[in-house]
């Protein structure tokens, strides 16, 4: 079973890299070349191995220097095979490489390189499976509000179009365990699979609940039906986009005011956010109700619930409201004013 994966993984890369594949073959004839050559001088003619290294070095690189000593005939006969397989093997890797640099594919190799080590750099980001219609405006939310997020994509094209636009990204299957691995599951805070067929949703859910029990996981569904599936296979929360641009279609005929303000919101339009604070046991606020934190005189801020750690949600919370350390505050309020309040939770 091992031997037939690592056959599978090396077929795999070679499909995939073929170019350089071409190259190490050509390195690796060129050095059993050398080798045979050292060999041939050593035990056929009885050189040392410094006159034999010597000797293979000025016969495969042909400068055109005198013979260290004077050759057999059949010594000359293989030399002259010597000359030709390690000149063939050389211009092979000369072709080769000449052909990946005209195609761009070592700029395309060496750029995936510094993809994979700023994804190592990453910690407590955010993965989005999928760059379609749903997937690219989760990716361009998230970056709207400077954190990072990773996208795993097989289009060829929306691979294309992210490395333009500077969104960082990986070609792959997402429902790879490796791949997901690879781009950091383990250390992130969260991940989005977005992913028009149901199938690899549930795939990649269950996966990354099994290789990260405390990820947060966002599910997409197509249909109702498959919402218990979702959440049976370990996602947080599933969302239907369609049933939510239903709603909020419907929103906007049936109360055009309160939805119109909160896209103004939304967009960025007017100076106003809806946030989630967590309390840090460490912060000032732990023990004190909402009067004494003086949250509304000090930042300006309104408190539209609080919740708790075990999931429990006080909605339009009293003044006599107590703060406590893992709370979880649903704050409105301006960037700046909740930028404020970071500093001391």
């Amino acid at each position: 079973m091992d031997i037939q994966r690592l056959n599978a993984r090396i077929e795999s890369l070679r499909l995939k890299h073929s170019h350089f594949f071409q190259l190490l073959i050509g390195v690796a004839t060129l050095l059993v070349v050398f080798v045979l050559g050292l060999t041939l001088f050593m035990v056929h003619e009885g050189w040392s191995f410094k006159e034999s290294f010597y000797m293979v070095v000025i016969t495969l690189s042909t400068v055109g220097f005198q013979e260290v000593r004077p050759l057999t005939e059949n010594g000359r006969v293989m030399t002259a095979f010597l000359i030709l397989s390690g000149v063939g093997s050389f211009f092979f890797i000369v072709g080769t490489f000449s052909q990946i640099l005209v195609e761009g594919r070592l700029q395309i190799f060496l750029g995936r390189l510094r993809v994979k080590k700023r994804i190592s750099q990453l910690d407590r980001h955010f993965i989005v499976c999928g760059y379609g219609r749903i997937g690219s405006i989760v990716t361009e939310e998230i970056r709207k509000e400077g954190r990072p997020v990773v996208v795993i994509e097989q289009n060829k094209e929306l691979i294309h179009r992210m490395e333009e636009e500077g969104v960082l990204c990986v070609d792959g299957d997402a429902t790879n365990d490796e791949l997901l691995l690879s781009v950091g599951l383990k250390r992130a805070r969260s991940i989005i699979t977005t992913l028009t067929d149901e199938a690899s949703n549930v795939y990649v859910t269950l996966t990354a609940r099994q290789l990260n029990p405390k990820l947060n996981i966002i599910a997409r569904a197509n249909n109702a039906s498959h919402i218990t599936r979702l959440e049976l296979a370990g996602a947080n929360r599933v969302v239907m986009p369609h049933f939510i641009g239903g709603i909020r279609m419907a929103q906007s005929v049936l109360r055009p005011t309160v939805t119109n303000f909160l896209e103004l919101a939304m967009r960025g339009n007017i100076d106003l956010q809806m946030e989630e604070l967590e309390v840090s046991p460490e912060s000032e606020l732990v023990g004190k109700d909402l009067v004494e934190s003086k949250i509304r005189q000090r930042f300006n801020l309104i408190i539209i619930a609080i919740k708790r750690p075990s999931g429990d949600m006080v909605f339009n919370p009293g003044p006599r409201e107590v703060i406590g350390a893992g709370d979880t505050l649903l704050t409105v309020g301006s960037k700046t004013d909740l930028q404020m309040i970071k500093e001391i939770l």
